[in-house]
């Protein structure tokens, strides 16, 4: 469940704000009871997003490899049952290629639904950022729940601090840095967090590039809609397929090729692997935005492409932001896809720590553990300024524009 939190939350959240705070004010002045407040004001705008987000975490619980290789134990499901048959002590690629064929059968139902939710989209005209009346009572209520929530969930992340500070868990505890100093002055482990870096990196500039085209093509395009179609189908697929299954069919793929065990071919699995949670992201933001601005910059003189930089880029620079994060900071820990095409020359963090577990060097799967959090910590405090900073200069462009032979002034 906790591993499913973070997908889950970033789309409702970034949805949330592109909500018209205004529909809540207005429901409530017009008597309307607080259930249906809540449908109408909060519930029914999410209601894609809502079931985008359950999807994405369904498949995260069914087709995970690292949590249940880590601590399930004897108990088998189908992501380690299919590593098992692929890279096991007896590989039986036959059974395997069924095994993954299996893990594709949820994508059906999930395309049918997402499809069928697609009509109830609600694009606002404008969106109001409404100052809610405050209430002691329900904001100290939620406020205490969600921090009590946010404690029992870093709570179960305290052991990865204690056992590389101590000599030997749980036999000496006395404190010391010798795991750490082993592992910074071990260059093969160095060179496999640049290679994390780098492709976490790579990864995410190149995904956001494709994951906000295809959301402007599908969101703020005159194409027809057939080509839009194939677009969307893209993205359901890309979220049904497992990351396992997506790395079994590269392997095949690109065996024997020049990709073979490249960190380009781990940086095209990632995007396409991650591709769906930051499309729907992106077309979640730009669909709730003024459909009229193409049409008012058209008469400006300008052509889509100038409208798309001048006016929606800027507008949607916090969601930008949020899918560079989310594409940088899945590909840093993400291992069911790249364990199966990272080479002995370009494994990076993960793969390590799943190499490492089988030879029982505990400490230095913590310490190494401890740098993805590290990495993924710093980098997400970067992120957040930069979008805290954007929050606080909002862009507002002046232009000229001339309508009917009288000249005006337009602010957008």
């Amino acid at each position: 469940m906790i591993y499913t939190i973070p997908v889950a939350f970033l789309l409702i959240h970034n949805t949330m704000g592109f909500v018209d705070k205004k529909t809540i004010i207005v429901s409530k002045a017009m008597g309307d009871r607080d259930l249906a407040t809540f449908w109408i004001a909060i519930l029914r705008p999410l209601l894609g997003t809502l079931a985008g987000a359950f999807i994405q975490a369904f498949f995260l619980c069914f087709t995970d490899f690292g949590i249940p290789a880590s601590v399930g134990g004897g108990y088998e499901v189908i992501a380690t049952l299919l590593y098992n048959q692929m890279l096991g002590g007896i590989p039986d690629f036959n059974r395997g290629a069924v095994i993954a064929m299996i893990l594709l059968i949820p994508s059906i139902g999930s395309i049918c639904i997402l499809q069928l939710l697609e009509r109830f989209n609600i694009r606002y005209t404008r969106i109001s950022q409404a100052d809610l009346r405050k209430n002691p009572l329900r904001d100290t209520g939620w406020g205490v729940s969600s921090t009590a929530i946010s404690v029992a969930i870093l709570s179960i992340f305290a052991v990865i601090f204690v056992v590389p500070l101590v000599e030997e868990w749980p036999y000496q505890t006395s404190f010391s840095l010798e795991h750490f100093a082993a592992v910074f002055t071990d260059s093969e482990l160095i060179t496999v967090y640049w290679h994390s870096l780098v492709m976490a990196l790579l990864t995410a500039f190149l995904g956001t590039l494709a994951a906000y085209g295809a959301a402007l093509i599908t969101a703020r395009s005159t194409l027809p809609p057939r080509y839009k179609r194939v677009i969307e189908s893209i993205a359901l697929v890309t979220n049904a397929i497992p990351g396992m299954v997506l790395g079994v069919a590269y392997l095949f793929l690109f065996s024997g090729s020049g990709l073979q065990n490249t960190l380009l071919l781990m940086i095209l699995c990632n995007i396409v692997h991650y591709f769906s949670t930051p499309y729907l992201m992106m077309k979640n933001s730009l669909s709730k935005m003024n459909a009229g601005w193409e049409t008012t910059a058209m008469l400006m003189g300008d052509s889509w492409l100038q409208t798309i930089l001048r006016v929606v880029t800027p507008n949607a620079l916090s969601s930008l932001i949020e899918v560079f994060s989310y594409y940088f900071i899945n590909s840093m820990v993400t291992i069911s896809a790249l364990i199966f095409i990272a080479g002995a020359r370009t494994m990076v963090l993960t793969t390590m720590i799943k190499q490492l577990q089988y030879v029982n060097r505990f400490n230095e799967v913590f310490v190494l553990s401890l740098l993805i959090l590290a990495t993924n910590l710093i980098a997400k405090g970067l992120f957040s300024c930069l979008a805290s900073y954007k929050a606080s200069h909002p862009v507002k462009e002046r232009r000229s524009i001339q309508l009917f032979g009288n000249r005006k002034e337009a602010v957008q």
